[in-house]
């Protein structure tokens, strides 16, 4: 296993998952990591959040002593607004993920297949919440991002030949990044592709803490 003091952060892996946005995107994010994207939209760039909920246009969590309680994300976390900030019902936000009207969503998982399957909403007899809005999202939405640690508290891989834990999606997940670098593959009858490593990760450490199989095409080799 890798020393727990090489690798991304928390917030360095929120950070790389906002490279993966786009001009003029509309992008949901999930409970945990995913919500610390919203602080890392690249200057310039016009990306429109999107909570199921019910708002459009979130903006950057807001600062000590200027949180509203009455805005809050699905997560419930206090956040703010934005000039041009929409709500409405859960029934129309759900249209709009439903309806693949959302290019880009960034979710958490306890763990992901190496065939795309995720699964991130229930531990039998420990961790039963719900599915909320993850089953919706990981079907309706473009693009499937991932953010998790890459192993558990215990050291077991999260990113594995196949799913122990109850199913959210099957073969849906486009990217996945940890703690240790990110994996990308170009379609999804395709295999997973370790594209790049966080500072201090060797090959070595990905394969010591993977159990699925990948492919290595390293872009910053």
């Amino acid at each position: 296993m890798t020393d727990q003091t090489t690798g991304w952060t928390r917030d360095e892996m929120a950070a790389r998952a906002a490279r993966e946005l786009q001009d003029g995107y509309y992008v949901n994010l999930g409970i945990g990591i995913p919500t610390l994207v919203a602080n890392h939209i690249p200057e310039g760039m016009h990306v429109t959040l999107q909570s199921e909920n019910g708002m459009l246009g979130i903006g950057p969590f807001p600062l000590e002593g200027e949180e509203d309680a009455d805005l809050i994300n699905a997560g419930k976390q206090t956040i703010s607004e934005l000039d041009h900030s929409a709500y409405f019902d859960s029934a129309t936000s759900f249209s709009m993920i439903r309806g693949g009207h959302i290019d880009l969503t960034v979710l958490g998982a306890m763990e992901v297949a190496q065939n795309g399957d995720i699964a991130n909403w229930m531990i039998p007899g420990k961790m039963i919440k719900g599915m909320g809005g993850a089953m919706d999202l990981v079907a309706g939405v473009k693009k499937i991002i991932v953010v998790m640690d890459h192993t558990s508290k215990h050291g077991d891989p999260k990113f594995l030949p196949e799913c122990s834990l109850p199913l959210t999606g099957t073969n849906v997940v486009d990217m996945i990044i940890t703690n240790l670098g990110v994996f990308r593959r170009p379609d999804h009858d395709s295999a997973f592709q370790l594209i790049e490593l966080a500072p201090g990760v060797s090959e070595e450490d990905i394969a010591n803490s993977t159990s699925a199989k990948y492919e290595v095409a390293l872009e910053n080799a």
